[in-house]
């Protein structure tokens, strides 16, 4: 009877440690510590939403923190909109060839959203983040 209680605890044991294994080598099914934090999963870079407790791409991410606060102020182009039009905290997603990156207006200047809000640094270096200011 001993022998059989101590297989049965030694299996349950074992199974615990292979399913927390399992599930750390899975990004989406660790919870995140901060806003904004960045994690890979299948080479993709995904980012902590602590609003909705749930992993987002950074696109979804930047348009769910956007779509918080009243949607992208002036929408996405390569063109930025009018200087003299433009109000503080306004939001405007720059279309480059590499990509894109959400923009913030702060203190009189277009800023990377990540500048302002001070998420994950990877976000500097997602799609085209690190060559708006080039």
């Amino acid at each position: 009877m001993t022998r059989q209680i101590f297989i049965i605890i030694a299996l349950t044991f074992s199974t615990l440690v292979f399913s927390s294994n399992s599930f750390a080598a899975d990004s989406t099914a660790k919870v995140g510590h901060s806003d904004g934090e960045i994690a890979m999963l299948n080479g993709q870079a995904i980012a902590w939403d602590a609003e909705n407790e749930q992993w987002l791409s950074i696109d979804d991410f930047w348009q769910h923190w956007a779509d918080s606060r009243g949607g992208i102020t002036w929408g996405h182009s390569k063109d930025y909109p009018p200087y003299d039009q433009v109000k503080e905290q306004d939001t405007f997603l720059v279309e480059l060839d590499g990509g894109t990156c959400l923009m913030e207006f702060w203190h009189s200047r277009w800023r990377r959203a990540n500048d302002v809000r001070r998420w994950d640094d990877s976000f500097n270096d997602y799609s085209a983040c690190p060559h708006v200011f080039d």
